[in-house]
């Protein structure tokens, strides 16, 4: 299965190098099995469309695109793919499946599992499956095996007996119905997507339920496709250019929201602040999993309307509806900070006659954050499958996010005191160094950043 070629172009050889090199430099290679991949899979020869140092720069190589210009179909960003195939966790020998196909991860997986093992990439796209297999075959990996599927309904006869050792899901997705599919102690790599907010998780397969170990990695991929394609539930308040939107949870009537949006709000400053290029994203996604009514905004920026500091395009502001009032998240900003890049204050703006409840119930649930959860351990996560009415299941339950195929529960690591502070400020320090990074890779969809 894996025999890369015998020549290719000199530049090549010099620019995948160097890639590998960064991608060492920066921790996304860890291991000297995804450094081999790495070093052996020509990058290039899957993305012909574009020059040598594109198909080599870390970021995204976009392959296919939808008729209105959104990209269906891209080459992830090499760092990303090296987190992902270092979460998996693959070995010689295993039986792996990519879901969300391209040809070249594919690859970096074949070199992964060597001659002894079975690589099977799945798209539901023709077009791309074609573009896949082709490439493939020319670079010596024609032993990867490409279908054509919706990969909400995988084929019969396509899962292994016993299950894949590993899964890689590489299109973004809500929900999770391959656990079936995995054997027990296998891997499941995903970008998951809990009310909006992206994470690329890995797990582990125990006693027939997922289990997250690995970081949570933002990240942004092409959308799911086909029965697997989540909706945002989007409202419009009519009127004020402000949409919210439900992803997970029940979307609440709106109707009388329009004029409460036109007074003034109740401000409430919570004296917990953030770096000016620090991410918040863990901040976002406990709220999303502490509050009632919690949804997402948006602001047409050129719309009239009484939202103050509206979220910048692309990054909808945390929010809940109360009834006819609404509660959101924002920031301002207090200073320069040591490092010259701003220091802002979280904020929450009440709108409504019962506005200040709800954005004190907000403002109580960030300080309870600051003070139990910002300095601990990422939060894990635990997927099982959804039995009975477990998907239909309308009562907010805290920190349970309930899918079509599963149910998915966040628990949250805490500290307190003098530890709890002082985690925090190593986080703090930790998290404005990655996104000093993270500025360089515009694959990255981060709604949870000052700026």
């Amino acid at each position: 299965m894996t025999h890369p070629p015998a020549t290719e172009v000199s530049d090549a050889s010099e620019l995948r190098p160097q890639l590998v090199e960064r991608l060492r430099a920066d921790n996304h290679i860890r291991t000297a099995a995804v450094e081999r991949a790495f070093r052996t899979v020509p990058r290039h020869a899957f993305a012909p469309e574009v020059a040598l140092e594109a198909a080599y720069a870390d970021d995204t190589v976009p392959t296919r695109y939808a008729p209105d210009g959104r990209v269906i179909s891209s080459i992830s960003a090499p760092w990303l793919q090296a987190d992902m195939l270092e979460a998996a966790r693959i070995k010689p020998g295993h039986h792996v499946l990519e879901i969300g196909s391209g040809g070249y991860n594919a690859a970096l997986i074949a070199q992964l599992t060597g001659p002894t093992g079975h690589v099977t990439t799945l798209d539901i796209d023709p077009a791309v499956t074609e573009r896949a297999t082709r490439f493939l075959s020319e670079t010596g990996y024609g032993g990867v095996r490409v279908v054509t599927a919706d990969a909400e309904h995988l084929p019969a006869g396509l899962v292994p007996d016993g299950g894949f050792d590993a899964i890689v899901v590489t299109v973004d997705t809500w929900d999770l119905p391959w656990i079936g599919a995995l054997a027990e102690g296998g891997r499941l790599v995903a970008p998951l997507r809990l009310h909006g907010y992206h994470w690329a998780i890995g797990f582990t397969k125990v006693k027939g339920a997922l289990l997250s170990d690995e970081p949570l990695i933002v990240c942004g991929f092409v959308a799911m496709q086909g029965d697997g394609a989540w909706s945002t539930n989007r409202r419009a308040v009519p009127g004020t250019g402000v949409d919210l939107s439900w992803e997970d949870g029940t979307p609440l009537s709106i109707d009388r929201l329009a004029p409460a949006l036109t007074c003034k709000p109740t401000v409430i400053r919570t004296k917990i602040t953030v770096g000016g290029q620090e991410p918040f994203d863990l901040l976002t996604l406990y709220l999303a999993g502490a509050l009632p009514g919690f949804c997402r905004l948006e602001v047409d920026p050129d719309s009239d309307n009484g939202v103050l500091n509206p979220p910048p395009p692309g990054w909808p502001a945390a929010a809940i509806v109360h009834g006819a009032s609404l509660a959101r998240l924002s920031h301002e900003r207090i200073g320069d900070g040591d490092d010259g890049k701003g220091r802002y204050e979280f904020v929450v703006h009440g709108y409504g006659d019962q506005g200040h409840l709800a954005a004190q119930e907000m403002a109580e649930q960030v300080a309870h954050w600051q003070r139990h959860h910002r300095g601990a351990r990422c939060p894990r996560i635990t997927v099982r499958q959804a039995v009975g009415r477990d998907s239909a299941d309308t009562t907010h339950e805290p920190h349970v996010f309930a899918k079509k195929h599963t149910r998915i529960t966040v628990d949250w690591p805490t500290v307190s005191g003098r530890r709890g502070a002082a985690a925090a400020d190593e986080q703090r320090c930790h998290l404005s160094t990655l996104a000093d990074t993270l500025n360089t890779r515009p694959s990255i969809v981060s709604e949870g950043r000052a700026t």
